[in-house]
C-alpha cells in the first residue's frame, strides 16, 4: 500500500515568550485537523517541541498534496486566533503570507514529507527542533548514514553497505531549489565538504542505493529568505524511516549524544549546543539551549501506533546534563567571539545599525 507521511511545523503562539503554546491552542488545532480531515487523511499525532506546534498526516494524496496542505494551514490559522484572543506572544509567528497559494512551502511552516510502499514493518522517527536553523540536522545525517563509528550496518549489512545518495540544497540560493546529489561512501570527503556549512547547504532528503527507497526527508525553510527580516528561528522538522536498508533507529540517535554547537539560542543570534529532550519539552534557559525531540512510530495501512518518546530514556538524562554543561561553558563568553554568530549571519539588526554609525566616526590616524 503507498502512503505518504506528511510532517509540517510552525511557531503560532507561546506562553510567556518563546516558552510553550497553551493548551488551548494546541487542543484548537486538534479540533480541526480531526474534524475536516474527515475523509482526507487518514490517521493524525498533535504535538510540539519548544513553542512550535507539530502536525503528523497520513493520507493517500502524495507529497505537495494541496488539500493536506490546507488543512494543516487551516488549523494553524484556527490555532493563531486562540493565541489572539489569550494574549499568546508571537500569535502566527510563523504564517508569513496572508493567504493560502496550494502548499505550505514558501509560507513559514516547516514541511517533510515522505511517499513509500509500506513495508510489512514500516517503522519511522519524527525529529522537531526548536531554536536553531535547519542546517542542525547535517552533523547527525552525515554520521547516522556515511559513517561506519556511528552506522554499524554500513560494514554489518550488505544492504545499508550499499551506501545512500544525499540530496543537499544551497538555501542561500532564493530564487530557485539550487540543489546537488552525493552519493556515499564515494563522495563521502565533497559530502563533507558542504555539511560544515550548516547556514547555507542542508540536507534535503536521503534515498537508499540498495532499492532507491526515501530514508529521509528534512524541511529547508528559512524564514528571513521569505519574511526579508528575522521573525524566529526556522526550527526545522524531519522525517527518518528506519530498519532493513535503513539505518535502525538505534544508529539514527545516536550522534544525537554530542550535543553539537549550532546557530539559535537568544534571538536566534547565537552558537549552542543542540540538547535532545523528551517530547513536550518547552524552552527556558536564555530561550533554549537549542532543542529536539524524537517520536518513533510504526504505521500500517497509513493507521499509526501510540508514539515513542525516543530521548524519554535514563541514558539521556546523562547526556543532557553534559550538554547542559556545554551550553554553560560557551554562555560564559555572552557576546565574544563564537559564542555569538559571525556579523553576516546576525538574525537581529541592531548591531548592523550600530555599526554603521560607528564606520562614519572611523579616521585614518597620519
Amino acid at each position: 500500500m503507498e502512503i505518504t507521511v506528511t510532517a509540517i511545523k510552525a511557531d503560532i503562539g507561546s506562553i510567556g515568550g518563546h516558552l510553550k503554546p497553551s493548551q488551548a491552542l494546541l487542543a484548537q488545532v486538534e479540533t480541526t485537523i480531526a474534524k475536516a480531515g474527515r475523509g482526507l487523511i487518514v490517521d493524525h499525532f498533535i504535538g510540539h517541541t519548544g513553542d512550535d506546534v507539530a502536525i503528523l498526516m497520513t493520507h493517500k494524496r502524495g507529497t505537495k498534496s494541496e488539500d493536506v496542505h490546507r488543512l494543516a494551514w487551516d488549523a494553524f490559522q484556527t490555532g493563531t486566533e486562540v493565541a489572539k484572543k489569550q494574549g499568546l506572544y508571537g500569535a502566527g509567528q510563523d504564517l508569513l503570507k496572508d493567504a493560502f497559494s496550494g502548499n505550505v512551502r514558501g509560507l513559514g511552516p516547516a514541511v517533510a514529507e515522505i511517499t513509500f510502499e509500506e513495508r510489512a514493518n514500516e517503522p519511522f522517527l519524527l525529529f522537531t527542533a526548536d531554536k536553531t536553523e535547519p542546517g542542525a540536522y547535517n552533523l547527525p545525517l552525515y554520521l547516522a548514514f556515511a559513517d561506519p563509528m556511528y552506522n554499524a550496518g554500513l560494514i554489518l549489512s550488505p544492504a545499508v553497505g550499499a551506501g545512500f545518495s544525499f540530496t543537499v540544497m544551497d538555501v542561500a540560493c532564493t530564487e530557485d531549489d539550487r540543489i546537488v546529489e552525493l552519493s556515499t561512501p564515494e563522495e563521502t570527503y565533497s559530502l563533507a565538504a558542504l555539511l560544515r556549512d550548516n547556514g547555507r547547504f542542508v540536507v534535503e532528503s536521503i534515498h537508499s542505493r540498495s532499492d532507491g527507497g526515501q530514508a529521509v526527508a528534512c524541511s529547508t525553510t528559512r524564514l528571513r529568505n521569505i519574511a526579508g527580516k528575522y521573525v524566529g528561528k526556522d526550527d526545522p522538522i524531519m522525517l527518518i524511516r528506519t530498519q532493513k536498508n535503513f539505518p535502525a533507529a538505534g544508529e539514527i540517535l545516536a550522534p544525537y549524544e554530542i550535543g553539537h554547537l549550532v546557530a539559535g539560542f537568544m534571538r536566534g543570534s547565537h552558537t549552542g549546543p543542540l540538547m535532545p529532550v523528551t517530547a513536550g519539552t518547552g524552552v527556558s534557559f536564555f530561550d533554549g539551549p537549542p532543542i529536539v525531540s524524537c517520536l518513533a512510530f510504526s504505521v500500517h495501512e497509513g493507521t499509526l501506533t501510540e508514539p515513542v518518546d525516543a530521548f524519554d530514556q535514563p541514558y539521556w538524562d546523562w547526556v543532557r546534563n553534559r550538554i547542559a554543561q556545554k551550553a554553560h561553558d560557551i554562555r560564559a563568553q555572552g557576546f565574544s567571539g563564537a559564542a555569538m554568530l559571525p556579523y553576516t549571519d546576525l538574525e537581529y539588526s541592531g548591531i548592523k545599525e550600530i555599526m554603521e554609525k560607528l564606520e562614519k566616526r572611523f579616521r585614518i590616524r597620519p
